[in-house]
């Protein structure tokens, strides 16, 4: 076997080096095609997400933060028992808590899926409907507004100047009476 060949079926003089892992394009080996697509895949369609930190853009800092204290309170002279408020804040707490992740794991997907059709729908609208309509608008509003110039330039320009002349010529003056 010589390194250099002729080959008449691929027309070409030498045959072309092929790399172990392939081109960038075109990976050889299963395992690396594998990633490349699994992470365009991942990166097109998901971002990474902070599950510390679920609301960076501060959406619900006024309106669903609310605590024991928010809710319940108890002004000076009107106290209940220490093991009461303690025994009420904890139950609070953790009912909110877990009612609100239990109704989150039945309902959240749902919701997810529904905000998601929605917002598909507005942003379909938007795209396909909204701004080309306001687009095509103001093509077609500024054929008007050159004839609407056209005309206030031609009638109503005379008319102001000859009226603005004719009260240029009036002279006011005060005079104080003592």
């Amino acid at each position: 076997s010589r390194p250099l060949s002729f080959s008449l079926s691929q027309g070409f003089l030498y045959s072309a080096p092929i790399r172990e892992q392939g081109n960038i394009y075109k990976p050889n080996n299963k395992m690396m095609a594998d990633e490349l697509s699994e992470k365009a895949v991942r990166d097109v369609h998901t971002k990474e997400i902070d599950l510390v930190n679920r609301d960076p853009k501060h959406l619900n800092d006024d309106m669903v933060k609310i605590d024991f204290e928010d809710v319940i309170a108890e002004p000076e002279g009107t106290h209940s028992f220490d093991g009461i408020w303690k025994a009420s804040f904890t139950t609070f707490t953790v009912t909110k808590y877990w009612f609100y992740r239990l109704l989150s794991a039945l309902f959240g997907i749902p919701m997810a899926l529904i905000w998601g059709i929605y917002f598909a729908i507005l942003s379909f609208l938007h795209i396909w409907a909204v701004v080309p309509c306001i687009r095509s608008y103001l093509i077609e509003i500024q054929c008007i507004s050159r004839v609407y110039s056209i005309c206030i330039h031609a009638f109503c320009d005379p008319l102001f100047e000859a009226i603005g002349k004719m009260f240029s010529s009036i002279r006011a003056t005060v005079q104080k009476e003592i």
